[in-house]
C-alpha cells in the first residue's frame, strides 16, 4: 500500500492506477516514497507510518478530466435554483518495480 496525495491505494507491479492531478509531464518517471505496507508473499512489512527505505517507480500516462458531476439546490415555492458541476483533474499512473531496501 502506498499513500498518494492523501489516500491510500493497493497497488502491485504493472497495475495502472488513477491518482489525484500530479504535477509531473506525462512520460516521466516518479519515485514514490510513502510505502506503508509491503507484501512479498511470506513476509509482510508494516512501517510506522512509513517504511525506511521503500520506494515504488512509476511513470505518468497522462492527465485528464473525470466526467462532470452536477450539484443541484433547490428550495421548494422559493424559486431558488442553483446547477453547479464539476470535473475532477486526474493523473493516470503504471506501477514499475517496488523496491525494498
Amino acid at each position: 500500500m502506498v499513500d498518494i496525495g492523501g489516500k491510500q491505494y493497493r497497488i502491485s507491479t504493472g497495475d495502472v492506477i488513477r491518482v489525484e492531478k500530479m504535477k509531473e509531464d506525462p512520460g516521466t518517471d516518479v519515485a514514490l516514497d510513502k510505502v506503508l505496507l509491503v507484501s512479498t508473499g511470506e513476509e509482510v512489512k508494516m512501517g510506522h507510518p512509513f517504511i525506511d527505505g521503500a520506494t515504488v517507480e512509476a511513470k505518468v500516462l497522462e492527465h485528464g478530466k473525470e466526467e462532470k458531476v452536477l450539484v443541484f439546490k433547490f428550495k421548494r415555492k422559493k424559486n431558488y435554483r442553483r446547477l453547479r458541476g464539476h470535473r475532477q483533474p486526474f493523473t493516470d499512473l503504471q506501477i514499475g518495480e517496488i523496491r525494498i531496501r
